[in-house]
Formats: structure tokens, C-alpha cells, sequence
């Protein structure tokens, strides 16, 4: 009996010793600590913000305060370096300072708290501006650097070129133009845009063109037209802003008998690529492009209403809706590529809507129409990309010739001649994905297994012997607007 008692109260004392040191190690959260022993962990040392445009300010970009210990902490002072005049602000944990400076911030055991930053460069000129986030903890100092480079550039706003007052206008600076609002280009005036020019735009700034357009880029210095957000949409694998559609407006063509020149241009990632609107069935507007990129765009690449079209040696490619929709006028396109692979779901609820990749309205209400398609493709991830609509289509006004069409039904139609019309095998570009961690993006040369290899009539391709890339095109020259290339070793 007194063997069991012993042995009944052993048992006893370990259990309440069990007890009570379970509750002194989960009581360890409230009791803050003095020893300088016990310090913070951070998400990073360094908070590097992407270009800044100075004046605009950043997107808020945010760090992890870690307390990994078994004992609270108490930041006795957490504040910037540089102080009140600090191009930096800081959010504590949702709380902000003017001064930047916050005293006796608490972070219970194993737990963390945020800290939010922006930056706003208010001078005008480039420079690389640096400041650190102090943490002042037991008597002990730890920080977290900050780092951004200021890009100086010229803002444009609705208010400062409007209808009213704009003139004949050039635009050439080595410092990129910064659009807040819509950019708007009076009737009977000219907007002259010379190589090398960088446009970064708004959410929904637009530009607008009544009169007309001269974007005249080089190979080395082409002209870029962008969204504005620089930084990476911060998911568990950070996604380039500029990567996701519906950053910016679009570029809208809108007045009658005018002419605009798209060279050497690279636009992507907004609303709408090129808008062609005219009402006149008579006074058509023209356009000419050549040697450009129109790429991810949320609603279309390209839209043309009652306006003649050249496009030559160009992409327009992925779209939500049509790349392309062409409605009265004349339009011809040699040796490019449309292609639509659209797909913005990893980022917003936003797939295609099942329009093909090229749409040809030939109906009644429209300008007279012809339609001329040499040396392309016209392709994309869904089984038809090719659509006409004409009243009669023995009828039709229009070419296509030593083109690859992706449709499940070729058209048996003299306007169609040395076809490659789609097959279930084929494996017609380099990539048709994107995958961040795998470095993969679109790339829309042929594959070297591509039907569209060697199949281009060479005497249109000779009045292109440079591709897209600036590869020369052989005797066998490609369909569309890439050459193949082999890999380099």
C-alpha cells in the first residue's frame, strides 16, 4: 500500500510539473524580455523598390518583422534614418508617424507584424536614393535597408496637351514621357514620335489622335508604349505587373482622311492595342505598320473600322478578344504573325471569349472592303481563328496566299492559294506559355518541326530580308514574322 502511494504521488508530482512548466512556456508570449540576446528576423535585409519615376511616387512595396522567440519583445524605437525628410514613409503594423518614428512597439513570442513602405522622389532628376529602417530593441540596433533609383521624365497630362492648344508637336527625349491622363492630338495637328522614345501610361490614360501619328522607331531604338507599374504583383512567385493585362488605355485613331505611321513599335499590356474609328465611307484614314509588336492587350490587338491598313512584318498577339477585326477599307498584311494564346487567369478572372483571332466583317454599311494576306499566320489555342462574314462569299474581294490559318474547315475558295491550313500535330511556335520560375514567355518564332518552315513566297519575303528579330531570312524563307534560328551552343 505504501509502495503504491509513493509511486501514486511520483506520477502526480511529474504530471503537475508537466502542467505547470506547459503553462509557464505558453505564458513566455506576455512576458517581454530585456536580454539583448533575443532579437528580430526580417523578410529581408534589403527592400529594393523597382525604377521610381521621380514626383509620381511608388507603389507600397512591404516587409516581415519576426519575433522567433519564446519571449515578447518591445521595439523601443522603430524609425527611419532619414527621418521627416526621408523620401521614404513608413506604415507600422497600419499605423503611420510624420516623423517616421514609432516608440515601445510590442510583438509577442513567435508572432510578426508588417511594415508597409512607399517612396516618392520629389526632385526631378535621376539618382539612386537609399535610406534604413531602424529597430532599436533591448539596447540593441538592427535595420532594414531601403534602395530606389529615381528615373527623371517629362509627364503629359489631358490638361497640359489638350484639343485647345496642342500644335505640330515632336517628341524626342532620352527621359521616358509619363502619361497621366489622355494624351490628346487635335485635328489637322501632326504628334511626331522619334526612336527611342519610352511612353509609360496611367491606369486607363489613353491616346487619343484626331489628327495624326508619326511613331518612327528604329531596330536599336524602337519606341515603347507601356503601363506605368514597374514593381511585381507580390503572390507567393512575384508576376511583372507588365506582364498582366489592363494597365493603360490604348491608342485611339479617330479622325477622317487622316495618316498614321507605326514603325518599329512595341506596345503591350493594355486595353486595346490600335483603335480605328471612321464614319465616313468615303474620306478614309490610313495606317501603316511595320516592324511592331502589339502584345496582351484585355479586349483587342488591333480593330479597324472604314480605314486602308498596311501591316507588314509585324505581331499582334494575344488578346481576350479579336487580335485583329477588320471592317471596311483596304487591308493588306504581309509576313506577319497573329497569334492569340491569351491567358490572364493566373492573375485576373480573365480568359478569352471565344472570338477568333481574326475576324473579317464584310457586310453591308462599310466602306467599299479588299483584303490582301500574304506570307502569314493567323493562329492560336482555340480550333477556328479565322472568321469571315461576307454577304456573298464567292463574292469576296480579297488574297490569301502562302499563309498558315488555323481552322478545323478549309475554305474551298479561289482567294485562298498555297494554304497550310491547321493540323492536330503540329507544333507551329518556340513557346505558346508563360511560366515565371521557368523563365518561359511567349515566343512566337517557328518551332524547328513548324509547317510554316520554308513554306513563305520568297519574292514577298524579300522585301522583308530582316525578320521581327532582325534575323535575315534565307532562300527558304518562313511564314510570319519570325525566322527560325537554331540554338546557340
Amino acid at each position: 500500500m505504501l509502495l503504491f502511494t509513493n509511486k501514486f504521488l511520483q506520477s502526480f508530482i511529474l504530471l503537475v510539473s508537466v502542467v505547470l512548466a506547459v503553462s509557464l512556456t505558453s505564458c513566455n508570449d506576455d512576458v517581454f524580455t530585456t536580454n539583448p540576446k533575443y532579437k528580430l528576423s526580417f523578410s529581408k535585409d534589403t527592400l529594393t523598390f523597382d525604377t521610381v519615376f521621380t514626383t509620381v511616387g511608388s507603389a507600397t512595396s512591404k516587409i516581415l518583422v519576426y519575433n522567433r522567440n519564446n519571449y515578447a519583445l518591445k521595439i523601443s524605437q522603430l524609425y527611419l534614418a532619414g527621418g521627416k525628410s526621408s523620401a521614404y514613409r513608413i506604415n507600422v503594423d497600419g499605423s503611420l508617424d510624420s516623423l517616421n518614428q514609432f516608440k515601445n512597439v510590442e510583438i509577442r513570442a513567435k508572432d510578426s507584424m508588417y511594415i508597409f513602405v512607399s517612396v516618392t522622389i520629389k526632385t526631378n532628376s535621376s539618382l539612386f536614393i537609399r535610406d534604413s529602417i531602424v529597430f532599436q530593441t533591448n539596447g540593441m540596433l538592427q535595420n532594414v535597408k531601403l534602395e530606389a533609383y529615381g528615373q527623371r521624365i517629362n509627364i503629359i497630362n489631358k490638361l497640359f496637351l489638350n484639343c485647345k492648344i496642342l500644335r505640330n508637336t515632336t517628341l524626342s527625349s532620352t527621359d521616358p514621357y509619363y502619361i497621366r491622363d489622355s494624351f490628346i492630338v487635335a485635328a489637322n495637328r501632326t504628334l511626331t514620335i522619334k526612336p527611342g522614345c519610352k511612353f509609360y501610361f496611367h491606369n486607363n490614360a489613353n491616346l487619343i489622335v484626331y489628327g495624326n501619328l508619326k511613331a518612327e522607331g528604329t531596330f536599336d531604338n524602337p519606341i515603347l508604349m507601356r503601363g506605368d507599374r514597374l514593381d511585381d504583383i507580390k503572390f507567393s512567385t512575384p508576376f511583372p505587373y507588365n506582364n498582366v493585362a489592363g494597365q493603360w488605355g490604348g491608342i485611339f485613331l479617330l479622325g477622317e482622311g487622316t495618316n498614321h505611321v507605326f514603325s518599329h513599335v512595341n506596345m503591350n499590356s493594355g486595353y486595346v492595342g490600335i483603335y480605328v474609328r471612321n464614319n465616313s465611307f468615303n474620306n478614309l484614314p490610313n495606317l501603316q505598320i511595320s516592324d511592331c509588336r502589339i502584345h496582351n492587350f484585355l479586349l483587342y490587338g488591333l480593330i479597324v473600322q472604314n480605314a486602308n491598313v498596311t501591316v507588314t512584318n509585324s505581331e499582334i498577339s494575344n488578346t481576350s478578344s479579336y487580335s485583329v477585326y477588320l471592317n471596311g477599307g483596304k487591308h493588306t498584311f504581309l509576313q506577319s504573325t497573329i497569334a492569340n494564346y491569351f491567358d490572364n487567369s493566373s492573375v485576373q478572372p480573365t480568359t478569352r471569349d471565344k472570338k477568333p483571332a481574326l475576324m473579317i466583317m464584310n457586310l453591308n454599311r462599310v466602306a467599299p472592303m479588299q483584303t490582301e494576306f500574304r506570307n502569314c499566320i493567323i493562329s492560336g489555342n482555340y480550333e477556328n481563328e479565322f472568321s469571315l462574314a461576307s454577304r456573298y462569299l464567292d463574292q469576296y474581294n480579297g488574297i490569301f496566299d502562302h499563309c498558315y490559318i488555323r481552322k478545323p474547315d478549309s475554305l474551298k475558295l479561289p482567294q485562298f492559294s498555297s494554304i497550310r491550313w491547321y493540323a492536330q500535330k503540329d507544333t507551329l511556335f518556340k513557346s505558346i506559355r508563360y511560366d515565371y520560375e521557368k523563365k518561359i514567355y511567349f515566343n512566337f518564332m517557328p518551332d524547328s518541326v513548324s509547317p510554316v518552315r520554308g513554306k513563305a513566297d520568297p519574292t514577298v519575303a524579300a522585301k522583308f530580308p530582316l525578320d521581327l528579330n532582325g534575323n535575315p531570312r534565307n532562300n527558304k524563307p518562313d511564314i510570319g514574322a519570325y525566322q527560325w534560328q537554331p540554338v546557340k551552343k
